[in-house]
């Protein structure tokens, strides 16, 4: 059933549709940023798709391809049990998308969490704040370049004794040299 939502999509949208593809039970379209909401009407409205449920929103950073970022739409119909995922490549230089609100009152969460997480704007949305992290946080967490111990704390973090770097001063502290010393759960066992 999924991959005749593909073929119908595809065909309804040929200028849209950059290509499709059927692997492993994912119905996947590839798609213009311009049409997204114009494809997405259709999944919804039309009677042969009625793919109302959007189950999920989220974003992959490819760090060294051109264009970066790639949404990720899935969406399912619970009425005839089949699902198709929409995919909108979106490049680094210029990362907005037509928010799908309109469409699917449910996208508000996952539009935020691609906002606050990766960076990508969705234009006509009214109130995109971040959704997990404070207003004043810098950056944006989940993309491939934030520095891997990227820190930003509000509040002084507490000294806390731990066996890896987690929260906490850095190496060289007090409580670090008391993390580098074995404990009876790391000693070697010996037969």
């Amino acid at each position: 059933m999924s991959e005749k939502a593909l073929r119908q999509v595809a065909e309804k949208f040929p200028e849209a549709v950059l290509h499709g593809y059927s692997q492993h039970g994912d119905e996947t379209l590839v798609i213009k940023r311009e049409a997204l909401v114009d494809v997405l009407q259709y999944c919804h409205d039309d009677p042969g798709l009625q793919l109302k449920l959007p189950a999920s929103l989220t974003c992959v950073d490819y760090i060294d391809e051109k264009p970066r970022f790639e949404l990720v739409y899935t969406l399912y119909s619970v009425t005839l049990k089949h699902r198709l995922r929409i995919k909108v490549r979106v490049g680094e230089e210029d990362p907005e998308v037509p928010t799908s609100i309109g469409i699917y009152r449910g996208m508000d969460y996952w539009e935020r969490y691609c906002w606050d997480m990766y960076g990508i704007r969705f234009t006509g949305r009214e109130d995109m704040r971040r959704l997990w992290l404070y207003e004043e946080f810098e950056g944006h967490p989940l993309r491939k370049d934030y520095p891997l111990r990227g820190r930003q704390g509000l509040i002084p973090e507490r000294d806390v004794r731990d066996i890896f770097r987690g929260p906490g001063p850095g190496p060289g502290s007090v409580p670090a040299s008391r993390a580098a010393t074995p404990r009876p759960s790391q000693l070697p066992v010996i037969k």
